[in-house]
């Protein structure tokens, strides 16, 4: 009779926890049935040509629709030209296509016709991996990580720049001088998401780690909507010295933010 009495209590405690693991369940089997597939675009294949870019960009007739939504067409016929050097703005409402450019461009995605080219190379010819280190994005939430602002700037790079490097990077996007005056400079940590920084200050060290890279592609994906007009100015000083030598794509909804 103790047996009983203790299982059936046993039993009655588990049971409140029945429908958790039913979730537990149902999430485990998402999980691995998405793990188990296989990405199209493969990201640490060795396959794919792997050329130096000069940075010209041309979308020639380019037709996309997103994979979840195939029956919506994004771009219909998009074709546009950006030689080495050049800065190309788009500018327009959102939903209009402009990140999806950008989206191309770090092939996230394949068109569903027409061809995008860097340097004359259709971009699926191209490895993927060795494509996308010549290329840099600074998008409007910039991604920080709960370590120092050194490792910050030179975090994804497979070697780690020097000290001189990071601080010649942080100086063109135009911190520097606000980590300097710091009591532990560019080993203070920044907090998860870098909550312990400002937003201009965050999209400025997101600048200083799209530059350590010397990209021969800058992405600029909206990347001051989020900052108040004080914050907007000093980061749009930083972007105009970042694009000085490298082709730019500048994606924005207003146009006094492209104008110079």
């Amino acid at each position: 009779m103790y047996a009983i009495t203790i299982s059936s209590t046993t039993i009655g405690f588990a049971s409140a926890y029945f429908p958790e693991y039913m979730k537990a369940t149902f999430a485990g089997g998402i999980i691995f049935n998405m793990l188990k597939q296989r990405s199209k675009i493969d990201n640490l294949s060795s396959e794919g040509k792997r050329e130096k870019l000069t940075g010209a960009v041309t979308f020639k007739n380019v037709r996309f629709s997103y994979p979840e939504r195939p029956q919506i067409e994004i771009l219909k016929g998009l074709s546009f030209t950006a030689k080495p050097g050049e800065t190309l703005a788009l500018v327009g409402p959102s939903g209009c296509g402009k990140s999806t450019v950008v989206s191309l461009l770090e092939r996230f995605y394949d068109v569903k016709a027409g061809q995008v080219l860097l340097d004359s190379h259709d971009i699926r010819t191209l490895n993927p991996y060795h494509a996308r280190s010549q290329i840099a994005i600074v998008s409007q939430e910039p991604i920080l990580f709960d370590c120092s602002i050194s490792d910050n700037i030179a975090y994804g790079l497979e070697e780690r720049p020097s000290q001189q490097e990071i601080e010649a990077a942080a100086q063109k996007a135009n911190i520097h001088s606000f980590i300097a005056e710091l009591p532990d400079g560019y080993n203070t940590f920044v907090g998860d998401k870098g909550t312990q920084l400002s937003g201009g200050q965050k999209q400025r060290i997101a600048i200083a780690r799209a530059l350590v890279r010397s990209p021969k592609i800058l992405l600029l994906d909206e990347a001051t909507s989020a900052l108040d007009t004080e914050s907007e100015k000093i980061v749009q000083e930083a972007l105009d010295r970042a694009r000085e030598g490298r082709t730019c794509i500048v994606i924005a909804h207003r146009l006094s933010t492209i104008v110079n």
